[in-house]
């Protein structure tokens, strides 16, 4: 004789003609709502993430500007040392001696005919071209201008205490942020009477 095989119901008369579920199947509502707000909360991150990647490629390119005129006018002032162009006393802010470096923050420009950033010969400041997609210069309406008409640069000269013959240069280049405030780059140096 064969053996006999018997399946038994999962679910139990609930004594009016249907029958009632003693487990759970599948998603309840309120369980449903709950993983999509996980999801979205999840996937407003990453799209946040996304959007600050993007805003920094932007102050990627400005802080690049900014570090380079921060180390062009440092250059600048030592060159002019070393060619004699200028002399020790002369390397000081105006005020403070025959200083001829302009103190606090001015607008960006461009070196005047003394070849000197931050003097009071300085002409308005010309726009950098940057790369294009390209990834090269083309000296084309594909390369990036970046107007520095934001941007602004402090040139501090300080003596060191307890020797007449060194100065402290910080020369600090800085830009505003759409996040209201200002982002610097900052470079400093000493320098001696001696060449």
């Amino acid at each position: 004789m064969a053996p006999t095989i018997r399946f038994q119901a999962l679910t139990q008369p609930d004594g009016q003609g249907s029958t009632v579920r003693s487990g759970q199947q599948g998603f309840a509502l309120l369980e449903t709502l709950i993983a999509i707000v996980v999801l979205m909360i999840g996937l407003l991150a990453v799209l946040a993430t996304f959007a600050l990647a993007v805003g920094n490629t932007t102050s990627v390119q400005y802080d690049s500007v900014a570090r380079q005129k921060a180390a062009e006018a440092m250059e600048s002032i030592f060159t002019a040392r070393q060619t004699s162009q200028l002399s020790f006393d002369r390397i000081q802010n105006v005020g403070s001696g025959t200083g001829i470096f302009i103190a606090g923050f001015n607008p960006m420009t461009d070196p005047g005919p003394d070849g000197l950033d931050g003097t009071g010969d300085d002409v308005a400041a010309t726009p950098v071209r940057l790369p294009g997609r390209s990834g090269t210069i083309t000296n084309s309406a594909a390369d990036v201008l970046v107007d520095l008409g934001n941007f602004s640069r402090q040139i501090q000269i300080a003596n060191v205490a307890g020797n007449p013959n060194i100065r402290q240069i910080t020369v600090t280049v800085r830009y505003p942020v759409p996040q209201g405030w200002y982002r610097s780059y900052q470079v400093q140096a000493l320098i001696s009477s001696y060449r």
